[in-house]
């Protein structure tokens, strides 16, 4: 077989991924940046208005609501999220059988739909009938309105995403523990090194490309939080827990603002390509400062 025939075997074998990439990402892309230059509904027929639509995103005082909300989530999941991973996987790299248990135990929650997860969270966080809402009672207390005050809305969703996507990072780090090689260990134990120092010194160290894949998997995941807010708190109360992909969805389906929606969704586009670009620099310099030493 010579080169050409083998290039056009090889295009051909990965031609069905690539329509299917094409027709299921590239020009959804293509064309939703279109709508965002266009006055448009559901219907078809729009008209262009240039920037108009990114314009009105800076007046837009429900849009920056949105979109603070969803940063704050962010900075509430992203940290605490990738902390507790990490200790669960610290805690769970051990070749038992109770050990294995366990990390399916953790990880289970990870394969359940978001509509099976609020349902559970709805149990737990309602006031009046909910779990915590029965024992604040028992207790004497006054049950916190999870679901219906500004403030705590946003702990709801935070406390929700965070049970739910402990699963993959968990096992990111546990692949990344598994990786160190044990002699580091045993030479940590023969200089009689504390488990403090070992952590900082030896294993931490050896999974900062592991915290910074997680890190920013999990950045864009919250950025484009949807159904926790939809079917947790329904973006409430007073939009105090809307994210902007809740809001998108709100614009395009539910006042049929197409185009102005798609100005919406193309600015989240960038916000998350700013931080896979961050991502990116972050892992060059790591590795320009391992070459260099």
């Amino acid at each position: 077989m010579n080169g050409a025939t083998r290039r056009w075997s090889g295009l051909a074998f990965v031609a069905p991924f690539l329509l299917i990439y094409l027709v299921i990402l590239i020009y959804p892309l293509l064309r939703g940046i279109g709508l965002s230059f266009q006055r448009v509904d559901l219907f078809g027929g729009g008209s262009f208005v240039g920037f108009a639509n990114y314009a009105r995103l800076f007046a837009d005082a429900t849009f920056i609501q949105s979109l603070t909300n969803t940063l704050v989530l962010a900075l509430m999941i992203v940290p605490v999220l990738t902390a507790i991973a990490l200790a669960l996987a610290l805690a769970l790299n051990r070749a038992t059988r109770g050990a294995a248990i366990f990390r399916g135990i953790f990880f289970s929650s990870s394969v359940l739909s978001v509509t099976i997860v609020t349902l559970i969270w709805r149990f737990v966080l309602a006031p009046d009938a909910g779990l915590l809402g029965e024992a604040a009672q028992a207790l004497g207390t006054e049950p916190i309105p999870f679901l219906s005050h500004p403030t705590w809305s946003l702990w709801a969703l935070a406390l929700t995403t965070i049970w739910w996507s402990l699963g993959l990072p968990m096992m990111l780090f546990l692949a990344g523990l598994q990786q160190i090689p044990g002699d580091m260990y045993e030479a940590a134990a023969l200089d009689r090194a504390s488990i403090w120092k070992t952590f900082l010194r030896i294993t931490l160290p050896s999974l900062r490309h592991t915290v910074i894949l997680v890190v920013m998997l999990q950045t864009a995941a919250q950025l484009q939080m949807f159904g926790q807010s939809q079917l947790l708190t329904a973006g409430g109360p007073s939009g105090a827990s809307r994210t902007v992909v809740l809001y998108i969805f709100e614009v395009s389906f539910g006042r049929w603002e197409l185009g102005y929606g798609m100005a919406v969704a193309e600015s989240l586009f960038l916000l998350i390509l700013l931080v896979t670009l961050t991502q990116y620099w972050a892992t060059s310099r790591t590795r320009e400062g391992e070459g260099g030493r």
